[in-house]
């Protein structure tokens, strides 16, 4: 699997339908958004990279307590082998009723070479 489709998954499992870059449908009230941030080569050997260092920000949205939502995902990103980098409360737009939470999540890959 990919990054993206990594995180994808973890969130569809934790119940919060999940869109990357926007989400295009009518949003329900509880919704994550992911924004790739970093794609790094690191570990390199024969001047090659070994590793790949992925980053991603996971944008929650939600017209329900946010606190929940960060929990269950902090705990499935964490038992999943991910590094949380960041975690932040953005705001309440009282126009939407949407509370912002972000989550930034890291996690690395052995670097393949692609055909």
């Amino acid at each position: 699997m990919s990054f993206l489709s990594d995180i994808k998954a973890i969130i569809q499992d934790a119940g919060v339908p999940v869109a990357t870059s926007f989400f295009d449908e009518e949003p329900p009230d509880t919704y994550a958004v992911i924004t790739s941030m970093i794609d790094d080569l690191a570990a390199y050997a024969d001047d090659l990279p070994q590793k790949e260092v992925c980053e991603a920000r996971i944008s929650v949205f939600t017209k329900r307590n946010y606190t929940s939502i960060k929990n269950s995902l902090t705990r499935a990103f964490l038992s999943a082998g991910f590094t949380i980098t960041d975690r932040r409360y953005i705001e309440f737009d009282p126009k939407t009723g949407y509370h912002h939470y972000n989550i930034d999540v890291e996690n690395v890959y052995e670097y393949e070479m692609e055909e």
